[in-house]
């Protein structure tokens, strides 16, 4: 993938922040027609089956004989995984403290880039994914008054290293595939997976065929799965990932913020806290230390020409 301007780059993640996050109100709402592993399942096969659309011309560019590995992993950890897990989970604990749990995952990207890609870490980018976090976890603490379940802390947990380990490896070796391809065929075996899984232990008369979740599931579909994950990888593959992954922490402020217009919820002291964190966070992870100390020096010499 070719490298993205800077304009190009804030629309792609404004446009990845604001459908993630209408998700999750979207998600709520859809699971009142459909069981939730069955939904899963749904949702991801069937946003792969609109990218095969887009990718059957690009056929030429698949080599799945050699690189067949490479999507059978990323299928695995990016959508079996992190939406299984996630389905499972939410069972035991209250959504906020899922969220909150589930959206370490950009400290733990910046911590395996650090490692495992040769990306700069240093204090102040630590501090600000360490913010992060917090600013997540102070949005989400009204959602954790309901009982601590540790099985659904470790399934949170799960989901999120899953979606790091994920990111990770989709950007080292998201060179040798095409993008599109990866995108299409994760969503299809995953997404065929889940969906034998659902219809193994939940029952399809369950699901109640109304126009609303339909609407709501094909947005879901076509908005958060499928052009989700291409511009997330196309936005990995074009800059840092610890970078990209930290705007992620505005996902929950959006959800929030949809349900505070939309479904009346609260507008509360510790939401505006969050908020203040996560841009704390975003401002101190995407800081450029190079740029700063060329400010630095130049007022040092500036101070030192003058009278």
């Amino acid at each position: 993938m070719s490298k993205l301007s800077r304009t190009h780059a804030v629309l792609l993640i404004l446009f990845l922040v604001l459908v993630w996050g209408i998700n999750w109100p979207m998600s709520k709402f859809a699971l009142t027609y459909m069981p939730p592993v069955l939904f899963s399942g749904t949702r991801t096969l069937l946003g792969g089956l609109l990218l095969l659309i887009v990718a059957i011309p690009r056929l030429g560019r698949l080599r799945f004989r050699e690189t067949w590995p490479i999507y059978i992993v990323s299928a695995v950890v990016n959508v079996i995984l992190y939406y299984g897990l996630q389905t499972i989970g939410l069972n035991y604990l209250p959504s906020g403290l899922f969220s909150a749990i589930v959206f370490l995952q950009p400290v733990l990207v910046g911590l395996f880039s650090w490692l495992w890609l040769g990306e700069q870490m240093n204090v102040v980018k630590l501090i600000g994914l360490i913010l992060g976090f917090a600013g997540v976890g102070v949005i989400s603490n009204g959602g954790m008054s309901g009982p601590i379940s540790v099985p659904g802390v470790l399934l949170a947990l799960g989901s999120a290293l899953s979606w790091a380990l994920g990111t990770i490896f989709v950007k080292k070796t998201g060179p040798r595939v095409d993008p599109i391809w990866l995108v299409t065929l994760q969503l299809i075996f995953g997404g065929l997976l889940m969906t034998a899984v659902g219809s193994g232990v939940e029952k399809w008369s369950d699901v109640s065929w109304q126009p609303a979740f339909v609407a709501s599931l094909l947005f879901i579909s076509i908005f958060v799965i499928a052009i989700g994950w291409l511009v997330f990888y196309k936005l990995i593959d074009s800059g840092e990932a610890s970078k990209v992954a930290s705007y992620t922490f505005l996902i929950p402020m959006v959800a929030i913020l949809t349900g505070t217009l939309f479904l009346n919820e609260p507008f509360t002291l510790s939401l505006l806290a969050g908020l203040v964190l996560i841009v704390i966070s975003i401002f101190c992870v995407n800081r450029n230390p190079a740029a700063a100390n060329k400010i630095r020096m130049s007022v040092g010499l500036s101070k030192k020409s003058s009278p």
